[in-house]
């Protein structure tokens, strides 16, 4: 099997996960809590923690007396994005799928990947996304690439002041992360500056696009997220849901859910391109160089 017949990732018996509870479970009165639970990886999102995000909204959505679910992540950031580099990164673990779509796993050359992320990023996204009831983004320190994808399927974002954005997936010759929300939260020519430069977008410009609801403190988020939860929780279960259905279905009739297919093959057309030229899905890049070219474009702030 030549290096094109399958791509080069950790095989499964070299994964080793740093928990076996990758995501918490909690609730405060109406509200679930789904807490991403890997803060020594600063919550970076392997396939452990996505299916056991699917579980938890699942379980939030199944029980009557929730009425909110918030999403949040445990430690100093929200989350640094997808796995690329951790020891719990497994690409090539095998799950029981949640969507009509085959195992990745036995997957040559490009299918593998493309296959694998209809089932845990853009499949799982449109899923959250479209989850029943009202849910908020509680979101402190970095919200990165994969990062943004958690947080924009939710209704509402509750920001702290130090908590910035970022899309440095360019950097790989992608062009931005599976679900592609960007010209939908930003303005088309913010969008582009959002991508192609792959700067830090503080809390208050992303407020001032209205890609956030509320501006809060690391002092006073899960207070703040808990006045909306509980005044959202007064209001008609129905209600919400239907209110929810109508602005996404305007969302919809815009094109997003087109938009997001149509650049959902470009995203893999692009790590098809890196397999070709690089023998790496990621543009020849991996967490370390990824890490540190952000590090240099933060300093440059």
């Amino acid at each position: 099997m030549s290096d094109l017949d399958r791509l080069v990732e950790p095989k499964q018996a070299d994964i080793v996960y740093e928990t076996q509870e990758p995501v918490r479970y909690e609730v405060d009165g109406a509200a679930a809590h789904i807490i991403m639970n890997r803060p020594s990886y600063n919550n970076a999102q392997n396939s452990q923690m996505t299916y056991a995000l699917d579980a938890a909204f699942r379980r939030a959505v199944d029980d009557d007396d929730i009425r909110v679910i918030v999403l949040r992540g445990e430690g100093k950031h929200f989350s640094a994005g997808h796995d690329i580099g951790t020891p719990g990164r497994d690409v090539t673990a095998s799950w029981d799928r949640v969507a009509l779509v085959p195992d990745h796993t036995n997957k040559p050359a490009a299918e593998f990947l493309y296959t694998r992320e209809h089932e845990v990023y853009i499949g799982m996204c449109r899923r959250w996304r479209d989850v029943p009831k009202p849910t908020i983004a509680a979101v402190q320190g970095a919200c990165i690439a994969g990062g943004l994808m958690l947080a924009w399927v939710c209704d509402f974002i509750v920001a702290t002041d130090d908590a910035f954005f970022q899309d440095p997936v360019n950097r790989m010759g992608i062009p931005g992360v599976e679900y592609f929300a960007h010209g939908f939260e930003l303005p088309p020519r913010i969008a582009k500056e959002f991508i192609m430069l792959g700067e830090r977008m503080s809390a208050e410009r992303a407020y001032n696009f209205g890609m956030v609801n509320r501006l809060s403190t690391r002092d006073a988020l899960l207070s703040d997220v808990k006045a909306m939860a509980e005044e959202l929780a007064k209001r008609p279960r129905l209600g919400n849901w239907l209110t929810k259905q109508a602005l996404n279905h305007v969302e919809d009739l815009r094109g997003k859910r087109t938009a997001t297919d149509a650049h959902f093959h470009m995203h893999h057309f692009a790590h098809a391109q890196s397999d070709l030229t690089f023998r790496n899905s990621l543009g020849g890049m991996d967490a370390k160089s990824m890490a540190a070219a952000n590090k240099a474009s933060a300093e440059k702030e």
